[in-house]
């Protein structure tokens, strides 16, 4: 009887987990949709770190920030010099500014690919 209750259990848990993909996949109604992409882009938005602006170098295309813990490369409080993946970014800070922003290995170089100025 163990058994049998020991079973059940892993059969629930199994389409617990199973049962929002296939959800997903059941609303899909004939259109096409990335749903990893969409879960990449929700839990992108929620890692978003405080930061200030020390330096901002429009020729080099790199941004140097004072930053909280980047939970998404595992990299706790320090300063340090990153990317900006569109150099538009480096026109909307000066340094001083307190920002918020999301931070990614982009083709093995850390770069910001989201940033805002903090209201």
């Amino acid at each position: 009887m163990k058994q049998l209750s020991q079973l059940a259990l892993l059969s629930a848990c199994a389409l617990a987990f199973a049962s929002p993909a296939f959800a997903a996949d059941s609303h899909n109604h004939g259109h096409e949709h990335d749903h990893g992409a969409m879960m990449t882009v929700a839990a992108t938005t929620a890692a978003m770190t405080e930061g200030e602006i020390k330096k901002v170098d429009k020729d080099a295309g790199k941004i140097t920030i004072k930053h909280g813990p980047i939970e998404n490369l595992g990299m706790p409080n320090m300063t340090m010099v990153f990317r900006a993946k569109d150099p538009a970014m480096l026109d909307q800070v000066k340094p001083g500014d307190k920002i918020k922003f999301i931070a990614d290995k982009v083709n093995g170089a850390l770069t910001v690919t989201k940033l805002e100025v903090a209201k």
